[in-house]
């Protein structure tokens, strides 16, 4: 068997999904240790791509601020 076989297709819907559930944890997260977001950063977070929003995951346990996180 190849080793393509075993790897599960992932269409562009189930990405989307995917971003979409990162970019939800994310605010979540931010809101619960800064408070109300800005809207500068709500802008950023809703046009932000996976690997931002992996960026940003991994600052929030270690920025003090919340422009700290969101560069």
């Amino acid at each position: 068997m190849e080793e393509n076989e075993n790897m599960e297709y992932i269409t562009s819907i189930k990405r989307l999904g995917m971003v979409k559930g990162q970019y939800n944890l994310l605010k979540r997260l931010l809101e619960r240790r800064f408070g109300l977001l800005p809207e500068w950063v709500s802008e950023k977070l809703k046009s932000a791509k996976s690997k931002d929003l992996e960026a940003w995951a991994d600052a929030i346990l270690t920025a003090p601020t919340l422009e700290d996180v969101i560069k």
